[in-house]
């Protein structure tokens, strides 16, 4: 469902927005949510969470329209115009029972589901580790939700076939984006919720091998056409931490080379990680949460996971290079994506500018609400506005 927005022939602009968690407390907070019930060591009901929020921030409307929750976020995606905007949806939607053994359910109503089209948002990656909270039901749940919604998917699915099959969206008549999606365990996916030939689950990698690089590459390339731009979505590593291993950094710049790929899509961590533009291709390490009901729950604060981003990245429709790269800093309030104040963008700037100089990529605040993203020898711009 792609905003009919125009943008100049010689680029593609993809909006990126990292895990949304749309579920338990937020779920409540919309008009029709599922039964609060939780099985959560500390926690026994869903509105426990929107008392926190509350504590934390104040009241908190009920029941909230789904624009609440975008909040700023929709001015600045109206704003970037873009081509495609992805997400990493966290929450199986499904008013299913049949919890996960697993600590951490996320779900919401197929109905507050809807919340999902109103954005819009053009493709959610499914490849992570709440997708089958609630089941194999609660997945089919969830993908015939996305399609009644008309909202592309990719990483899980009914079977292994569908499950590996990449979203496909056309922009216009210049170009399509292709977007894969992989899970590993690291990032908290239990390897039995990966798709087979007979059970629905998610697109699951087991190691970062040559030959794992190799079946990536070739998959790709069956499919790209000239025009084609391919997104590579990656759900990695914990929870908290700057940390990135060698071997992820092997593997992102191997499929940037190996498989011609023009972005790694990289999510998992509650909070933005570093950021690399390698020959011309762009890496996110980890984009961090985008919409949560953390409010208000104690620990990791040195992370400020309440300040999140949307990142705008234009890539060249022919060579496929990503030309213009940014970050647009937000804060998560009350349930609602609000504008982060310039302390918080100048801290989330020297944020990811320390964690990005590791990999030769600068972070630059541009005074104007937007990070813009430099490689080593000072290249980079930010995208264009109409």
């Amino acid at each position: 469902m792609a905003m009919a927005w125009k943008t100049r022939n010689d680029r593609v602009r993809v909006v990126l927005c990292g895990d949304v968690m749309i579920g338990r407390g937020i779920d409540q907070v919309l008009p029709d949510p599922c039964d609060p019930e939780l099985r959560e060591p500390y926690v026994s009901s869903a509105l426990d969470y929107v008392r926190l929020a509350e504590r934390m921030n104040g009241a908190i409307p009920r029941p909230v329209s789904s624009a609440y929750l975008w909040g700023a976020f929709l001015d600045e995606l109206r704003r970037a115009k873009p081509d495609a905007s992805l997400i990493n949806l966290e929450t199986s939607i499904t008013r299913s029972g049949d919890f996960a053994d697993k600590g951490i359910n996320y779900r919401v109503s197929p109905e507050n589901a809807g919340c999902l089209a109103d954005v819009p948002i053009d493709c959610c990656v499914l490849a992570n580790n709440h997708v089958l909270d609630f089941g194999p039901d609660g997945l089919r749940d969830t993908l015939s939700a996305l399609d009644r919604l008309k909202i592309k998917r990719s990483g899980a699915g009914k079977n292994a076939v569908e499950a590996a099959a990449p979203a496909i969206l056309e922009i216009g008549d210049r170009a399509r984006l292709l977007i894969w999606s992989f899970a590993f365990a690291t990032s908290g996916v239990p390897p039995l919720w990966a798709a087979t030939q007979q059970c629905a689950g998610v697109n699951f990698l087991h190691d970062m091998s040559d030959d794992t690089i190799l079946m990536i590459a070739r998959q790709i390339a069956s499919m790209r056409l000239p025009r084609d731009i391919a997104v590579v979505s990656l759900h990695w590593g914990p929870n908290w931490g700057y940390a990135i291993p060698h071997e992820y950094t092997r593997f992102a710049r191997a499929l940037l080379d190996q498989a011609n790929a023009s972005i790694i899509f990289g999510h998992s961590s509650h909070h933005p990680k570093a950021i690399e533009l390698y020959h011309e291709r762009l890496v996110l390490y980890g984009c961090g949460d985008f919409l949560n009901d953390y409010e208000g729950i104690q620990g990791y604060a040195q992370y400020r996971s309440d300040i999140v981003a949307m990142y705008v990245v234009d890539v060249h429709a022919s060579t496929k290079n990503v030309i213009a790269a940014e970050a647009v800093p937000f804060r998560i309030q009350k349930f609602q994506l609000a504008a982060a104040s310039e302390y918080e963008r100048e801290w989330l700037c020297r944020t990811l500018d320390r964690e990005s100089r590791t990999f030769s990529t600068a972070i630059e605040n541009a005074g104007n609400g937007r990070l813009i993203v430099r490689d080593s020898l000072g290249r980079g711009s930010p995208p264009e506005r109409a």
